[in-house]
């Protein structure tokens, strides 16, 4: 014979207290006056879109030792030492051990609480006793409901205690993070309903062999997706930094050729970083081809452009194509400077000076326009830049205050580009 609670009926909905859900007309919903409260680090509340909203859950995924645990225990020190009553639930540690970490990144404060559980109805019951404002479990994977007849990290226990976490989020307005593991592919593992059911997911990446990390938004129903928060990991904790394009870009050799500066804009944040290649001939029958914070695709696919539209002879080269610092970039708009890197490495010549690259390049060779160039252009002037290479398209839509001291040349193509950034 074993005790058990008798759990309330689901029937109705999240974050009502009658027995049963009611159709409103949109007129007649309350607004609610949500206040945000801040996490104690610039770079984690712009990922969030300003802060953490009271009743919200939010998922935190990424490579075992990347430094989940590390950011979510400084964040629950910082929301602590700001007021706000914190309980941290650790299912892969002891206490002690939580302590010890603690120590090392200086995180003591008499609001935040430490419990040692994986029993989800033991956790609801000690967030009833303690009544906190803000819930970090670590991790999900960890977590288990008795009546569900499957081992934790199972898909149906996943699933059932993030719908016992977001139903406790709503109806106690408690803002609750999760930390979840991420399988070989660098996905969440667990049934991907758990990343359509919490309001954000956001992945911690980085290299473990560098000292900096990205905190990247991929959903947030309360902000701007794939926005990026940079931190930079030290002895003491996580650091946040709070201009990515001059860390990215401290150590750039200028005049080299195979490197080129481009772009990118993550979320609302234009961030400026270094692309190099290295363009070798072939010792094999089949050429290497190796991306490093790139799509392969995308740069086999742009190789396959530069062979076809500007004659490069690319089939008998080996090409090495690496971002640098680390970062991993994705949008379409540092097509250019990818391709003028390649071209450039394979020339032999290196891009004229202070100059930067922004645009998406098509099939046929074409440059395609990007949004908000103007943030670009401004990122650039501010890290002192004499020149941006961008499509003609965008320039001529672009208007730029009369103090804005960079040179803005438009291009329609990729050979135009060509002849601008190497003078051929």
């Amino acid at each position: 014979m074993a005790e058990e609670a008798v759990a309330p009926a689901h029937g109705r909905g999240i974050g009502m207290t009658g027995e049963a859900a009611a159709p409103f007309l949109m007129q007649d919903i309350d607004m609610l006056e949500v206040t945000r409260f801040t996490t104690g680090s610039h770079e984690f509340d712009r990922v969030l879109g300003g802060g953490v909203i009271p009743g919200s859950l939010f998922l935190v995924g990424g490579d075992p030792g990347i430094g989940k645990s590390t950011l979510l225990l400084q964040t629950a020190h910082a929301v602590a030492q700001a007021g706000v009553s914190v309980l941290y639930v650790t299912g892969e540690e002891s206490p002690q051990q939580v302590r010890l970490r603690a120590e090392r990144i200086g995180s003591f404060t008499d609001r935040l609480y430490v419990l040692a559980e994986t029993d989800l109805e033991r956790i609801e019951r000690q967030v009833a006793a303690v009544a906190p404002h803000f819930l970090v479990i670590d991790s999900i994977q960890t977590m288990s409901r008795d009546h569900v007849p499957s081992a934790p990290g199972s898909p149906q226990q996943v699933r059932e205690c993030t719908l016992s976490l977001l139903r406790m989020a709503k109806e106690r307005q408690l803002a609750t993070c999760i930390v979840g593991h991420v399988t070989k592919d660098g996905t969440i593992a667990g049934p991907r309903l758990m990343e359509h059911m919490v309001d954000a997911v956001l992945y911690f990446e980085g290299d473990r062999h560098h000292r900096f990390r990205i905190l990247r938004g991929v959903k947030n129903r309360f902000g701007s997706t794939h926005e990026i928060g940079v931190f930079d990991m030290q002895a003491s904790g996580l650091v946040d930094v709070l201009s990515p394009s001059e860390l990215f870009l401290a150590e750039r050799t200028a005049g080299s050729a195979g490197s080129a500066v481009v772009a990118s804009l993550e979320g609302t944040r234009p961030v400026l970083a270094e692309v190099q290649a290295l363009i070798t001939p072939t010792a094999f029958g089949t050429p290497r081809r190796m991306a490093s914070g790139l799509d392969y695709n995308r740069v086999s696919l742009l190789m396959a452009v530069l062979e076809k539209r500007l004659g490069l002879y690319l089939q008998s080269q080996d090409a090495y194509v690496n971002v640098a610092g680390g970062m991993r970039m994705e949008e379409p708009a540092i097509d250019l400077g990818v391709a003028l890197c390649i071209a450039s490495s394979f020339r032999d010549t290196a891009i004229a000076p202070g100059v930067v690259l922004v645009g998406e390049v098509g099939l046929t060779g074409e440059v395609r326009a990007v949004t908000r160039l103007d943030q670009r252009v401004q990122e650039a002037e501010k890290l002192g830049f004499s020149r941006i290479i961008a499509p003609a398209l965008n320039v001529k839509r672009l208007v730029l205050p009369a103090a804005v001291g960079i040179e803005v040349v438009g291009v329609s193509s990729v050979q135009e580009a060509l002849r601008v950034a190497l003078g051929g």
